[in-house]
């Protein structure tokens, strides 16, 4: 029997990764994708579809034993851009899947920020395509995994980050003294491996960081690049007026150049949130194959 699973997001930043760890393990992947892609191996299938497109989400999902559902919009100009992937986009899905003969296992990587939905449009899109899939408890088995922010090879958002570290400047948003976790990207796919080959059964939602205690802050962030560089790294405070007068401005020429921002006052609350650090605990025990390798020390010179 063939071992398939159904993946969209897949030619993300997280699901590029994914799908080449999944075809490594043998497993056949259907991938969603909104254009045309072809394929030199039998090992992946493209459907062309989006969230949308009812006829791609049959094909997707027909005869799958799991379906892992990465895609998501990471930044918008107003709660409905985030609305129509991440919450109605994952509905849509669940509809489809709700109409299968045999439900396959569904696994939505969704974010450590729909623990605080309040504080941003992400937030709250992320939370609430949790609660759609709640929705679905009697007719699926389901599991929700919410990762911190993730960096690795292909990532965009964290990147700008460490380079400019590695610059000598380190821009701080919020208090110092604030706690967050960071996951590398292997570590997370390598969650999601350890859940599609395992044989039992995993309901609920589960954070997960690299496990480093207490998370890291600013100053520990300054401190391993100096440390790894061997050069001074000068942390930058950004006062809380001049940050939220950029996300402003930069909300309203996304608005009128039509583009999807990624620093909007949502995104500044989220920045300045005292305390974005998991507990590995729960998913180590569900999976006790799996447990973070990879901490941020070891990789920094290669993430630039």
């Amino acid at each position: 029997m063939q071992k398939l699973v159904a993946v969209t997001g897949a030619t993300g930043f997280i699901g590029s990764v994914l799908i080449q760890r999944l075809i490594q393990d043998g497993w056949i992947v259907r991938a969603l994708a909104r254009t045309i892609r072809f394929s030199d191996t039998e090992s992946i299938q493209w459907i062309q579809g989006n969230l949308e497109d009812f006829n791609a989400l049959h094909r997707l999902v027909d005869g799958v034993a799991c379906v892992i559902h990465c895609a998501a919009t990471v930044r918008g100009s107003s709660f409905q851009e985030f609305e129509r992937t991440n919450i109605t986009g994952t509905e849509n899905i669940l509809c489809v899947l709700a109409k299968q003969k045999h439900s396959p296992r569904f696994l939505l990587i969704s974010s450590l920020a729909a623990r605080q939905p309040e504080l941003s449009w992400y937030a709250q899109s992320k939370y609430l395509s949790e609660q759609k899939l709640i929705e679905y408890s009697d007719q699926l088995q389901w599991t929700i995994f919410r990762p911190t922010a993730v960096y690795g090879p292909g990532d965009k958002e964290m990147k700008p980050l460490f380079q400019s570290m590695y610059r000598g400047f380190l821009p701080v948003v919020g208090k110092m003294q604030n706690r967050f976790g960071l996951i590398h990207v292997y570590d997370l796919v390598a969650a999601i491996q350890a859940w599609i080959n395992s044989e039992k059964t995993i309901n609920g939602i589960f954070e997960l960081d690299d496990g480093t205690p207490d998370g890291y802050s600013y100053q520990s962030l300054k401190a391993m690049a100096q440390q790894i560089w061997k050069r001074p790294v000068h942390c930058i405070p950004i006062p809380n007026l001049v940050i939220r007068y950029i996300a402003l401005t930069n909300l309203w020429f996304a608005r009128l150049f039509q583009y999807s921002p990624m620093l909007t006052p949502g995104k500044v609350n989220e920045l300045q949130h005292k305390d974005w650090v998991c507990n590995n605990a729960p998913l180590i025990n569900a999976l006790p194959g799996w447990h973070p390798r990879i901490r941020l020390q070891d990789v920094l010179s290669e993430v630039i």
